[in-house]
C-alpha cells in the first residue's frame, strides 16, 4: 500500500476521490511502576506472579525492611569476635641434647623455657642419685614439695619409695659422690646398699599438681632419654601412669602392663604403681612388692617368668 502525504491527500479530495486514512491508536493510560505484574512463565514452578504492592502498603513494607536491616546489624554487633585458637606448640629442645654431658644437661634443663610450665615453677627438678647406678626409677612430675626442694620423690610418697627401695637393698643416697662424674662407677662396699638414680618425666611442676599434658611430656622426653643414656642402667622401674606412657608409648592401664618386662632404648622396664597412689590404695602394695621382685630378678640377670 502506498502511503500519501497531506498535500497528495488534499489534491485527491479536490478531485472528489475519497482517501482512507488509518486512525491513530489511542495512547495507553499511565501505569504505576509498583502495580506492574510479571506474567507467569509457562512451565515454571510459580503459577501466579506476586501480588502488586498497593499504595497504602508502601510505608509499612519500608518500615519492615528497615527493621530487618537494623535487627541484622544488631545481631552482627552482638556476635563475639573470638581469636582463633593458638596452634599447638611443637616439641622444642636445644640442639645437641643427645651429646650433652651431665653438667651441660642439668644447666640446659634449669634454663629450659620450651613450654608454659616454666612460668610457674620455683625451680626445675632434674634428678638425684648416682650417675652410674644399675637401677633407675622414673616418676611422673614434681609436686609441691619437689618444686620447693628441687629433688624428686620427697614428702610422704618419697618416704614410701625409700622404704620400698631399702627392702631390696637400694638407696638414693648410696655411692661415692666424689666418683659420681668419673668414667667408671664407684665400687660398692660389701653389704652396703646399692645406689639408684631417680628422675621424673617432667622437670617442672604442673600448676595445682594437675596431670601432665601430652605436649609437656613431649617437650621433656629428650632430657629423660639423655639421662637414661648417661646412666646406662640395667633396669628401669617406671612408677605411675604417665611415666609408663612416656617410656612405653602405650595408653594401656598399669594393671595390664604389670608382670611383664618391657624395654626403653634397649633397657628393660618393669611397670609398677606410683607411691602416691599406694598411699591411697593400701591393698595394692602387695602388687607393688611383686613388681619390685620382678625388677630385682631382671637386674640380677635372672630370667623373668
Amino acid at each position: 500500500m502506498m502511503l500519501l502525504d497531506d498535500r497528495q491527500r488534499a489534491m485527491l479530495a479536490e478531485m472528489g476521490v475519497r482517501v482512507w486514512a488509518p486512525k491513530a491508536a489511542p495512547p495507553l493510560p499511565p501505569v504505576a511502576a509498583d502495580t506492574l505484574q510479571v506474567p507467569a512463565v509457562p512451565g515454571s514452578s510459580s503459577a501466579k506472579a506476586p501480588a502488586p504492592l498497593l499504595a497504602h502498603e508502601k510505608p509499612a513494607a519500608k518500615a519492615v525492611q528497615q527493621e530487618r536491616a537494623t535487627s541484622s546489624e544488631q545481631q552482627l554487633r552482638q556476635v563475639p569476635v573470638t581469636a582463633p585458637p593458638a596452634p599447638a606448640r611443637p616439641p622444642v629442645s636445644p640442639d645437641g641434647v643427645e651429646r650433652m654431658d651431665w653438667p651441660e644437661l642439668e644447666a640446659t634443663v634449669a634454663s629450659c623455657r620450651a613450654c608454659g610450665l616454666c612460668d610457674g615453677r620455683t625451680q626445675t627438678v632434674f634428678g638425684v642419685g648416682s650417675h652410674h647406678a644399675n637401677w633407675m626409677v622414673v616418676g611422673e612430675a614434681p609436686g609441691e614439695n619437689e618444686d620447693r626442694q628441687g629433688e624428686p620423690f620427697v614428702g610422704q610418697a618419697g618416704k614410701l619409695l625409700d622404704n620400698m627401695l631399702a627392702a631390696i637393698n637400694l638407696s638414693r643416697k648410696a655411692g661415692n659422690p666424689a666418683d659420681d662424674l668419673s668414667e667408671k662407677p664407684a665400687t660398692t662396699a660389701k653389704g652396703a646398699k646399692e645406689s639408684v638414680y631417680i628422675a621424673n618425666v617432667l622437670k617442672c611442676r604442673p600448676p595445682g599438681n594437675r596431670n601432665p599434658q601430652p605436649e609437656e611430656i613431649a617437650q621433656c622426653e629428650p632430657y629423660l632419654r639423655r639421662q637414661v643414656a648417661l646412666v646406662r642402667p640395667k633396669i628401669i622401674l617406671a612408677m605411675g601412669r604417665f611415666a609408663v606412657q612416656s617410656l612405653l608409648q602405650s595408653s594401656e592401664p598399669i594393671g595390664r602392663l604389670r608382670g611383664r618386662v618391657h624395654h626403653y632404648e634397649g633397657v628393660p622396664v618393669v611397670v609398677t604403681y606410683h607411691p602416691a597412689y599406694l598411699l591411697r590404695a593400701l591393698p595394692e602394695k602387695a602388687k607393688a612388692w611383686d613388681d619390685l621382685c620382678l625388677a630385682l630378678e631382671v637386674a640380677q640377670g635372672e630370667p623373668a617368668l
